[in-house]
């Protein structure tokens, strides 16, 4: 449990704290220029810049599979997509920004590992399927963490999950049609859509975070009110909706232990918490080809960063004279 005053720096005083807290109780949103605690500052820049990595890396897994889409459409669509998240991440890289981070420091600290993304785009596509099921279960699931982050007391970060989440739901959309179309298609479609599920259930549901007991993060960033709802209530959420959807599209959830409670809540059986941490910390997984490929990309990027810095230059250089 949180003490009181245990997150006051030595330069802030308990009635700076008690001020910010009392903006956040009456709904207020804290904004750029605004005082705040200085362990506010940096959870925010932490959470944003962690997820403007998943959406920059997230691109990957789908990306790769756009000039093997099998229709003109799809490839369209899909495309469309991966264009999107690069947008997502432009968004939330410039949310970080106000906050006193530098582009080049977050980006330094993805490829150097010292910063995380979400360790479910470390999973490999195997198939067509995957990029139906990561647009209906992963964009699912995201949905529903950014829909409660569209009410973050951080301004800057609330209002970049409102677009996001208009994007979002349509990548969600376009997954579910795509699965739901397969599992009504051909003996060879089918199978190739339940073994997608097979494969991404589980990620899905750890892609939402650490259960509420083991996420150190969450009783702060609750009580300052930029998480609205712990990771096993959004988790529930995301069950409640998706698994009587993916039942009636004529799939099997892979969980002999998912039943229904009393109260109508779909119920999970015991999550491998050994695999998500293994991901995260790179002994399973494709971290180290999805880290390869972002630097590659960075690198080949290096001179449109120089050309801009040149065009600065010379620009601040004729305003002088």
């Amino acid at each position: 449990m949180t003490q009181p005053n245990s997150h006051i720096a030595p330069n802030e005083t308990a009635a700076q704290h008690a001020a910010f807290e009392a903006r956040i109780e009456r709904g207020e949103k804290i904004e750029a220029g605004d005082w705040m605690p200085a362990e506010y500052r940096r959870q925010l820049i932490r959470m944003i810049s962690q997820h403007a990595h998943s959406e920059v890396v997230g691109m990957l897994p789908e990306g790769e599979w756009i000039a093997s889409a099998p229709t003109l459409k799809r490839k369209t669509i899909l495309m469309a997509k991966v264009q999107d998240e690069a947008g997502h991440g432009q968004y939330l890289y410039h949310a970080a920004e106000t906050l006193g981070a530098t582009r080049e420091g977050m980006i330094d600290a993805l490829l150097t590992r010292r910063a995380k993304y979400s360790s479910i785009f470390n999973y490999p596509t195997t198939s067509w399927a995957d990029v139906g099921m990561i647009g209906w279960l992963v964009d699912g699931a995201a949905i529903k963490n950014q829909t409660m982050l569209a009410g973050a007391s951080y301004g800057p970060y609330s209002r970049a999950m409102v677009r996001i989440c208009s994007e979002e739901t349509f990548h969600h959309k376009q997954g579910k049609e795509m699965i739901v179309a397969y599992a009504v298609g051909t003996p060879a479609q089918r199978e190739m859509a339940q073994d997608a599920l097979n494969r991404w259930w589980w990620p899905a549901l750890m892609m939402l975070g650490p259960h509420d007991a083991d996420s150190p993060n969450t009783g702060i960033m609750s009580k300052w009110g930029v998480k609205l709802k712990t990771n096993d209530e959004v988790r529930q959420e995301f069950i409640n909706e998706h698994a009587p959807e993916l039942l009636e599209a004529g799939l099997t959830i892979p969980d002999p232990d998912l039943h229904q409670d009393e109260q109508g809540n779909w119920k999970h059986g015991p999550i491998d918490w050994t695999e998500f941490w293994a991901v995260i910390k790179g002994e399973r997984g494709l971290g180290a080809e999805r880290l390869a490929t972002r630097q590659a990309a960075h690198d080949d990027g290096a001179w449109v960063r120089e050309a801009l810095q040149a065009y600065t230059d010379r620009q601040r250089a004729v305003a002088a004279d």
